[in-house]
């Protein structure tokens, strides 16, 4: 395996252990420390998410798989999920994905973001943008 936690993430997962009595209670925050290392979830990070919570590995790809959020493929560019449900229709976001298709991200149209009050939404990580505009997406994407 090529995939191996940073010495603060197995102190994290180690104390995670102590706080959830289930280990599947720490399938997802053990996603989240792979992919902020690593940028991506492999399957060798898969393997070795098992090996550290005792749960098979295709519990946790089932999880991987289920949320839009984790990506299983390296990319060199950002990743920027779009909301492509009514609400957000509604708001302008398919005015916002031809305004990216111009930029260096990879666009991913997501299910509904639980925001739809803030419409358009967009997510980068695991951080919400909220009552977007062309202008204001151009702002966030130069900070990336």
């Amino acid at each position: 395996m090529s995939f191996v936690f940073n010495d603060k993430n197995l102190l994290k997962i180690e104390t995670l252990k102590k706080r959830y009595p289930s280990p599947k209670a720490l399938c997802l925050p053990c996603l989240w420390m792979a992919q902020y290392q690593d940028g991506y979830i492999s399957m060798d990070a898969i393997d070795v998410i098992s090996e550290k919570i005792g749960i098979p590995p295709m519990e946790i790809y089932r999880v991987a798989t289920f949320y839009s959020m984790f990506q299983l493929s390296r990319s060199d560019k950002p990743t920027v999920q779009v909301c492509k449900t009514l609400s957000c229709k509604l708001c302008g976001s398919d005015e916002i994905v031809k305004h990216l298709e111009d930029k260096e991200v990879n666009i991913q149209h997501v299910e509904c973001l639980g925001s739809c009050d803030t419409a358009p939404v967009m997510q980068i990580n695991d951080m919400y943008y909220e009552k977007l505009t062309l202008a204001k997406i151009d702002e966030i994407l130069k900070d990336l």
